[in-house]
């Protein structure tokens, strides 16, 4: 994913950036808790395509203090 790309999406539910996961081809937000897919290096950024993100998917946006 472009970085300069990364850095002008935004979440179309909440406004909030995204955080591209590669091993998953997923754009994530924290505030609405979606994952978007990536196809083709393409976001895909519809509500209607995306899905919740798991307790377990939620727990790596988590960002430890240090």
């Amino acid at each position: 994913m472009d970085p300069k790309l990364l850095e002008l999406l935004r979440c179309p539910q909440s406004g909030a950036p995204l955080v591209y996961w590669s091993e998953s081809a997923l754009l994530v937000c924290a505030l609405s808790k979606r994952a978007y897919p990536v196809i083709d290096g393409i976001p895909v950024l519809l509500i209607a395509e995306s899905r919740m993100l798991s307790s377990e998917e939620l727990q790596r946006l988590v960002v430890p203090s240090a």
